[in-house]
């Protein structure tokens, strides 16, 4: 397998939206609107202050994330979203996504990096983000409404970079 992460250009569009309109669908791990356009979806994942980038398994795309800044003004803690195209699932491509993102996100000066809202029930992300040295902060209960398990928990995980 072969891993490729780069910055994403508006030639992507088309592939990011291909990963993202699944999940959006789904509404089982990001606080979107399930119903949530294709120009809405690119313009919240490709908004002015994120850097995103599109990672390559094989020459296709096959995940995306973005890193930003997570407050305005405390531009020293960061913050990222991923999602990978189901295809790809159990490659490492995520892995891969992450320890990009941790890289890039301290040679810009970053010196931590925050998830704000994870799922409680995504547990192959949190096994994930443990694995890559986040801990948990804080839980919030009930916090997200997932469709099938109703109300479940949103966990907030920080990392020192």
């Amino acid at each position: 397998m072969s891993v490729t992460i780069r910055a994403a250009t508006d030639a992507d569009h088309d592939a990011v939206w291909a990963i993202l309109e699944p999940m959006i669908r789904a509404g089982e791990t990001y606080t979107l609107p399930r119903d949530m356009s294709r120009e809405d979806a690119l313009a919240y994942w490709f908004t002015p202050g994120n850097r995103v980038f599109v990672a390559e398994l094989d020459g296709k795309v096959a995940g995306t994330y973005y890193l930003r800044a997570n407050q305005r003004g405390g531009d020293h803690v960061c913050n990222c979203g991923y999602v990978t195209a189901a295809w790809s699932a159990g490659r490492g491509l995520a892995g891969a996504m992450c320890r990009h993102s941790l890289k890039y996100a301290k040679g810009e000066g970053f010196r931590a990096m925050q998830f704000n809202f994870v799922v409680s029930s995504n547990e192959a992300a949190i096994h994930l983000w443990h694995k890559h040295g986040f801990r948990e902060l804080t839980r919030l209960p009930g916090a997200f409404h997932h469709p099938k398990l109703g109300y479940v928990d949103a966990l907030v995980m920080w990392r020192e970079l």
